[in-house]
């Protein structure tokens, strides 16, 4: 049996990285066929696009019955995008990014982290605590945009350049709009093969569904900012691989949380909050450190970041 829920799970995460693609590329087509700035599209489209699967993927979870994979999805897809995801684009081409552009961005993502740290000890996400979590991201995107738009600095350029990286999308407004509707429903489709499976495997080994949504279902759904910062790396832009994995951490919290419990209040499974929250905590303090320092992150480092997540995963499943 295992055999056939592997497969939906493979499936599910196929149709999530199509559709995920399929999104940006016709929402940021459409946004620049309107005369959307550059910095408007980088500071909220590429982030909300690369998100969706994330997103899709913890609502599903969560009409399921299955609030472990609903949080253990943006938990540890947050400690994938900092130990994997910035471990492996390190290793491709060291990074240094200017600590000036993200001195703002790494204030939001110590306010986002610490709430969600908040959210997990207390125990339940509901309606109320997702209003205040979506509209706190609401205010940080019309803030920085109106900054940026006055008096433009390093993490202006950081968001061009993440427009500017973003996979490009047909010329014609009409395409692009049906392109990015594509991508939602395919996505749509791809969380529920990939939820569905998560599930039946969870049951099948007899572990929780927390320990496969931190695991199997967090990278999964993390594969667009991979893709992303991968690509970022190969071009040299060091800056836009920090800002696809900050944005996606601020995301993360305040969009897919928030946005999961709108639809169903969220019970935090006591396994994230024993163990899993404290290591999404460290690994955001050591990108907070990189950020604010200056400090380039060399090839050794990111596979010391990786073999960090190796050795997190490897412990998940001693534990399961």
């Amino acid at each position: 049996m295992q055999m056939n829920e592997w497969l939906s799970i493979a499936i599910g995460l196929v149709l999530l990285l199509v559709g995920g693609e399929l999104l940006v590329r016709g929402a940021v087509a459409s946004a620049k066929a309107l005369g959307v700035s550059p910095l408007l599209i980088g500071l909220t489209l590429v982030g909300f696009g690369t998100s969706t699967p994330e997103l899709v993927t913890s609502v599903t979870a969560a009409m399921n019955g299955s609030p472990g994979i609903a949080v253990g999805n943006v938990v540890g897809s947050n400690i994938a995008n900092i130990l994997l995801i910035l471990g492996v684009s390190a290793l491709i081409y060291p990074m240094a990014v200017n600590p000036q552009g993200f001195r703002r961005d790494a204030i939001m993502l110590v306010a986002s982290a610490l709430a969600c740290m908040a959210v997990v000890l207390y125990g339940r996400m509901g309606p109320a605590i997702g209003a205040v979590f979506v509209l706190s991201l609401l205010a940080y995107i019309v803030y920085v945009y109106r900054a940026e738009k006055q008096s433009p600095d390093e993490a202006a350029v950081v968001a061009e350049h993440r427009a500017e990286d973003a996979p490009k999308g047909p010329g014609n407004m009409g395409l692009s709009v049906v392109m990015a509707v594509a991508g939602i429903a395919i996505t749509i489709f791809g969380a529920r093969f990939l939820v569905d499976g998560a599930i039946d495997l969870a049951k099948g080994m007899g572990v929780s569904d927390t320990i496969i949504g931190l695991t199997i279902v967090a990278v999964g759904t993390s594969m667009p900012e991979l893709v992303t910062s991968v690509m970022a790396a190969i071009r040299k832009h060091a800056d836009v691989a920090y800002g696809n994995i900050v944005g996606s951490i601020i995301f993360n919290i305040l969009f897919i949380l928030s946005g999961t419990s709108f639809v169903q209040a969220i019970d935090i499974p006591p396994q994230i909050a024993r163990l899993d929250i404290w290591v999404m905590l460290a690994a955001t303090a050591l990108l907070v450190v990189f950020a604010r320092t200056g400090i380039k992150l060399q090839r050794w480092e990111g596979a010391v970041f990786a073999a960090c997540y190796v050795a997190y995963t490897a412990y998940l499943i001693s534990i399961a």
